[in-house]
């Protein structure tokens, strides 16, 4: 997502196509998006699109972790993007799709709350925000992609991120 949203090319190892982690097909999310993905058994490398990202339409049941960070992509999206099928994010650290509605429309997008997901279409520019994290580490570290084409982007509570990736920040 880092090299969807900056450009560039980040290369993820000890996770490719020999992987049983499902979140490791958000590639092809960011593929279908506009991104260039090189697969190989033990590392997935995205390259940032050419142009400009294309919103898509995607059922995320499968990988509902990847929800809030296609989210914060589709802030830089040509078009609308679409994310259905993730109705049991209500019932997580706090209702994901009402937290996210909340915070991306803080940068400027339009947000239309569904029963099963959102409806996502990005301002025509970005204006930095101070996001609420609802002491949900997913939040946290997906936000923080918002930061790296938007200057002024600040996290409330960032240290919620300590649940699962206590170094996220210095590692990010």
């Amino acid at each position: 997502a880092a090299a969807a949203i900056a450009g560039g090319r980040v290369t993820v190892e000890g996770i490719g196509t020999n992987s049983i982690q499902g979140d490791a097909r958000f590639v092809d999310v960011l593929e279908q998006a506009g991104c260039a993905v090189d697969r190989e058994p033990s590392r997935l490398t995205v390259h940032g699109p050419e142009q400009r990202l294309r919103g898509v339409d995607m059922d995320l049941n499968d990988m509902p972790d990847m929800v809030q960070t296609l989210a914060v992509v589709a802030l830089h999206a040509d078009g609308p993007t679409t994310i259905r099928n993730v109705a049991n994010l209500r019932s997580k650290e706090t209702d994901r799709l009402a937290a996210l509605r909340q915070e991306l429309t803080k940068f400027g997008a339009k947000v239309e709350e569904t029963a099963d997901g959102l409806i996502i279409t990005p301002p025509k520019r970005i204006v930095p925000a101070t996001v609420e994290t609802y002491g949900d580490h997913r939040m946290a570290m997906s936000f923080a992609l918002a930061g790296l084409r938007t200057p002024g982007v600040v996290l409330q509570n960032p240290v919620c991120v300590t649940k699962t990736f206590p170094d996220f920040f210095e590692r990010f």
